[in-house]
């Protein structure tokens, strides 16, 4: 008889403890569902920004047969791109002189036919100022050189591709911008939580976008660093939890 009784209450014991267990069983998968329930958004920032820095080279070639000459020439058109800079209210602390080729046509190893100029001479000027405005203002001007008689290079892209203008300052904007895409994403994820009758709990996990420095306007064949006027733009994906 007491044997039975034991054995009754063992059954009891394991009675409860499975049903105990079952009952963590199906909190852990309520847990685990209420886990999984979140949404996924992107924030968007965008900032309009205006260029600080602009760099700008000029190429300019002078040519003859009479390298004296055609050095003396060089020097004359350099002495008119260092006016034309200066001119234009950029200080000659700006103006650095980069490199300096000399061509002799009759040293070419592989060169066909006859040569008609011996020496080609060319060098490239650049400036480099925070005053980007006047920069652009000199850009519009530049045909004043060629009518002055200096000889524009487009080679390797010098002259050709116009100054560039640079943001510097992006570390500044990044926590704003990065605060504003986070608000931003809450707003949609709010939103989507309203319309399916929950509300938006914390975040689950964050990727932050990479930072683009873009073109203000979309002009074909001028690229974002032909231009002064930038946007730039951060869009960061954001999971959050939903909860009842």
């Amino acid at each position: 008889m007491r044997m039975d009784i034991l054995g009754l209450a063992g059954a009891a014991v394991i009675a409860v403890g499975i049903a105990a267990g079952g009952w963590l069983v199906g909190q852990g998968v309520v847990e685990a569902r209420l886990g999984n329930r979140t949404v996924s958004v992107k924030g968007l920032s965008e900032r309009e920004v205006k260029a600080d820095l602009a760099v700008w080279s000029l190429r300019y070639v002078a040519s003859g047969n009479d390298l004296t000459e055609v050095l003396r020439e060089l020097r004359g058109a350099t002495e008119t791109v260092t006016s034309f800079f200066t001119d234009a209210g950029l200080p000659a602390g700006n103006i650095e002189m980069l490199s300096l080729d000399v061509t002799d046509q009759n040293a070419q190893l592989y060169r066909s036919g006859p040569v008609e100029v011996r020496y080609i001479v060319a060098q490239t000027v650049a400036v480099r100022t925070t005053e980007v405005d006047k920069v652009e203002a000199a850009s519009q001007k530049v045909g004043t050189l060629v009518e002055a008689g200096v000889v524009l290079s487009n080679e390797m892209g010098a002259f050709g591709s116009g100054p560039s203008y640079v943001f510097t300052r992006l570390n500044d904007l990044k926590p704003e911008m990065i605060a504003e895409a986070t608000a931003n994403a809450r707003d949609g994820a709010a939103q989507f939580a309203t319309d399916s009758g929950s509300r938006v709990g914390a975040i689950r996990n964050a990727s932050q976008g990479l930072f683009q420095i873009l073109p203000a306007t979309d002009i074909p064949n001028m690229p974002e660093s032909r231009q002064i006027t930038k946007t730039v733009r951060v869009v960061s994906t954001i999971d959050f939890f939903l909860e009842d």
